[in-house]
């Protein structure tokens, strides 16, 4: 299954941030800041990457459900519900 860029636009940007807020964790461990701090930004970037993980997956079901003659395939089923899982 082919994901649609077009759609995919908003989790780009999601990731997109993500990755300046990493940038922003290795900066404050290499200044040594507080822990605090720096756990509170990695929780910031888990989330985004969570939430993009599964837009990414909200998508591919969508796509799926949407797809073809209206039947489901059940290997594309278990894939979804293994991907959704690993997010988990």
């Amino acid at each position: 299954m082919q994901l649609d860029p077009d759609e995919m636009t908003p989790v780009i940007n999601r990731i997109k941030r993500a990755q300046g807020q990493l940038a922003g964790v290795l900066r404050l461990l290499e200044e040594g800041r507080e822990c605090e701090d720096v756990v509170m930004q990695l929780a910031a970037v888990s989330k985004a990457l969570d939430r993009a993980g599964f837009a990414i997956v909200a998508s591919g079901l969508q796509q799926c459900l949407v797809a073809g003659d209206g039947e489901v395939d059940s290997l594309d089923v278990k894939k979804m519900e293994k991907l959704f899982l690993s997010l988990a």
